[in-house]
Protein backbone atom coordinates (compact mmCIF):
# COMPACT_ATOMS: atom_id res chain seq x y z
CA UNK A 1 0.00 0.00 0.00
CA UNK A 2 2.63 2.65 0.82
CA UNK A 3 4.25 1.92 -2.50
CA UNK A 4 1.36 2.59 -4.44
CA UNK A 5 1.35 6.00 -2.82
CA UNK A 6 4.58 6.95 -4.53
CA UNK A 7 4.22 4.75 -7.56
CA UNK A 8 0.11 4.62 -8.89
CA UNK A 9 -0.10 1.37 -9.83
CA UNK A 10 -3.86 -0.27 -11.65
CA UNK A 11 -7.82 1.37 -11.81
CA UNK A 12 -6.03 4.15 -10.03
CA UNK A 13 -3.39 4.92 -12.30
CA UNK A 14 -5.85 4.20 -15.67
CA UNK A 15 -7.96 7.20 -14.41
CA UNK A 16 -5.42 9.59 -13.99
CA UNK A 17 -3.94 8.46 -17.34
CA UNK A 18 -7.85 9.04 -19.04
CA UNK A 19 -8.61 12.11 -16.66
CA UNK A 20 -5.40 14.20 -18.21
CA UNK A 21 -6.44 13.27 -21.73
CA UNK A 22 -9.93 14.06 -21.14
CA UNK A 23 -9.58 17.31 -19.43
CA UNK A 24 -6.34 18.12 -22.18
CA UNK A 25 -9.20 17.87 -25.13
CA UNK A 26 -12.02 19.36 -23.20
CA UNK A 27 -9.49 22.49 -22.58
CA UNK A 28 -8.58 22.64 -26.47
CA UNK A 29 -11.77 22.90 -27.20
CA UNK A 30 -13.72 25.03 -24.58
CA UNK A 31 -14.52 29.35 -25.50
CA UNK A 32 -12.25 32.10 -24.75
CA UNK A 33 -13.64 33.21 -21.68
CA UNK A 34 -14.57 29.59 -20.31
CA UNK A 35 -12.37 28.34 -17.22
CA UNK A 36 -9.75 25.30 -17.86
CA UNK A 37 -11.26 22.57 -16.58
CA UNK A 38 -8.64 20.26 -14.23
CA UNK A 39 -7.45 17.06 -14.08
CA UNK A 40 -9.97 16.35 -11.07
CA UNK A 41 -13.00 17.28 -12.93
CA UNK A 42 -12.97 13.94 -15.03
CA UNK A 43 -11.64 11.92 -12.11
CA UNK A 44 -14.02 8.98 -11.06
CA UNK A 45 -15.06 9.79 -7.75
CA UNK A 46 -16.45 6.31 -5.42
CA UNK A 47 -18.32 6.96 -2.54
CA UNK A 48 -18.30 4.38 -0.71
CA UNK A 49 -22.41 3.09 0.59
CA UNK A 50 -23.00 0.38 3.07
CA UNK A 51 -25.74 -1.42 2.28
CA UNK A 52 -28.55 -2.19 4.89
CA UNK A 53 -30.52 -5.41 5.03
CA UNK A 54 -33.53 -4.69 3.08
CA UNK A 55 -31.44 -3.20 0.26
CA UNK A 56 -29.25 -6.69 0.03
CA UNK A 57 -32.33 -8.54 0.27
CA UNK A 58 -34.03 -6.59 -2.77
CA UNK A 59 -30.87 -7.14 -5.01
CA UNK A 60 -31.09 -10.87 -4.01
CA UNK A 61 -34.40 -10.74 -5.08
CA UNK A 62 -33.55 -9.00 -8.25
CA UNK A 63 -30.69 -11.61 -9.68
CA UNK A 64 -33.21 -14.47 -7.79
CA UNK A 65 -35.98 -12.87 -10.84
CA UNK A 66 -33.70 -12.43 -13.52
CA UNK A 67 -31.96 -15.72 -13.34
CA UNK A 68 -35.66 -17.21 -13.14
CA UNK A 69 -35.81 -18.59 -9.53
CA UNK A 70 -38.38 -18.72 -6.85
CA UNK A 71 -38.52 -16.27 -3.96
CA UNK A 72 -39.98 -18.52 -0.84
CA UNK A 73 -40.75 -15.51 1.64
CA UNK A 74 -43.75 -14.91 0.58
CA UNK A 75 -45.42 -18.89 1.60
CA UNK A 76 -45.10 -21.28 3.70
CA UNK A 77 -41.80 -22.97 1.67
CA UNK A 78 -39.59 -19.78 2.93
CA UNK A 79 -39.29 -21.62 6.67
CA UNK A 80 -38.54 -24.99 5.02
CA UNK A 81 -35.76 -23.28 2.93
CA UNK A 82 -34.34 -21.46 5.84
CA UNK A 83 -34.05 -24.88 8.02
CA UNK A 84 -32.82 -27.11 4.49
CA UNK A 85 -29.94 -24.06 4.51
CA UNK A 86 -29.23 -24.11 8.03
CA UNK A 87 -28.81 -27.81 7.94
CA UNK A 88 -26.43 -27.95 5.20
CA UNK A 89 -24.83 -25.34 6.90
CA UNK A 90 -24.40 -27.55 10.13
CA UNK A 91 -23.65 -30.81 7.92
CA UNK A 92 -20.81 -28.94 6.02
CA UNK A 93 -19.47 -27.99 9.84
CA UNK A 94 -20.13 -31.52 10.76
CA UNK A 95 -17.83 -32.88 7.78
CA UNK A 96 -15.45 -30.57 8.53
CA UNK A 97 -14.12 -31.51 11.76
Amino acid sequence: MAFDMLEPFGSVADNLGHAITASTIANVNRGKNQKAYKVEDFMPKFEKHNQTADEQIQIAAMFTAANGGSDFRDDAGSEYLANSIALSVIEKFEDSE
